[in-house]
């Protein structure tokens, strides 16, 4: 899969839609909630610390509509959990127009044979399983629209699939290969399905592989953000089955 560089990103308007964004306490998870409503969407931000989700909380309010928090860990939660958070969305919002996936779980570079199964299954989990549960919770809800986006952020495959990345590498390509088959499945439908590869950002999953000083390549995330608001919006249907690559 590749971008099709058809559209200006930074381009499109979510004004009047309600978007989901998964991980929205991370470092591109919070640029994006800051972007998403300054573009003029009403956002739900979900993540595991809410302290943490409290500060992006200020941030999205002074940019944009008031956000909605949802807490809720995306190790530990299950299809139920993820049903209920449908439900609480379709009662108290009524209709959901997009979902941004950039949740995370990255342990650090280790040899395989060293790994721990546990951080192994988590990394699996929380990159793959979730945002598939979380997609499959949402879509009826994002069926009822037009127009509707579903965007997984992905990582370079070619980077990520080399020695010591573990269970967060095999994740990322299982993740290309679920917008694949997702893309296949609801192409004639609604809802669109794409990947955004934001490439090299200042953020603390990165730290976690590159010290600062070897990092020279890697951009403030809110550099990035602007690609999710024209992903999420009606300009996004450009991209609809690509994976739009910021790196290239």
């Amino acid at each position: 899969m590749s971008a099709v560089p058809s559209v200006v990103v930074g381009t499109g308007s979510l004004v009047d839609r309600v978007i989901l964004i998964a991980g929205a306490g991370g470092g591109f998870g919070s640029a994006a909630a800051v972007a998403c409503a300054a573009a003029g969407a009403t956002v739900v931000l979900l993540g595991r610390k809410p302290r943490r989700l409290d500060r992006v909380y200020t941030a999205v309010e002074a940019a944009g509509p008031e956000p909605l928090l949802y807490p809720l860990d995306l190790e530990g939660a299950t299809p139920d959990d993820y049903a209920t958070l449908a439900e609480r969305l379709q009662s108290e919002l009524g209709r959901l127009d997009g979902v941004l996936y950039c949740a995370a779980d990255f342990a650090g570079l280790t040899p395989f044979e060293l790994a721990d199964p546990a951080a192994f299954a988590r990394a699996v989990h929380v990159n793959l399983t979730a945002p598939a549960w979380l997609a499959q919770a949402c879509l009826p809800l994002l069926r009822q629209r037009d127009d509707a986006a579903l965007v997984f952020t992905v990582d370079d495959p070619g980077r990520v699939g080399k020695a010591y990345w573990g269970g967060y590498g095999a994740a990322q390509h299982g993740l290309r290969g679920l917008i694949s088959a997702l893309d296949d499945e609801l192409a004639r439908g609604p809802v669109r399905v794409c990947g955004l590869h934001p490439g090299p950002m200042r953020t603390a999953l990165r730290a976690r592989a590159f010290s600062i000083d070897e990092d020279g390549t890697a951009r403030d995330p809110a550099l990035c953000a602007a690609a999710a608001v024209t992903l999420l919006s009606p300009a996004g249907a450009a991209y609809r089955g690509q994976v739009l690559d910021l790196a290239s």
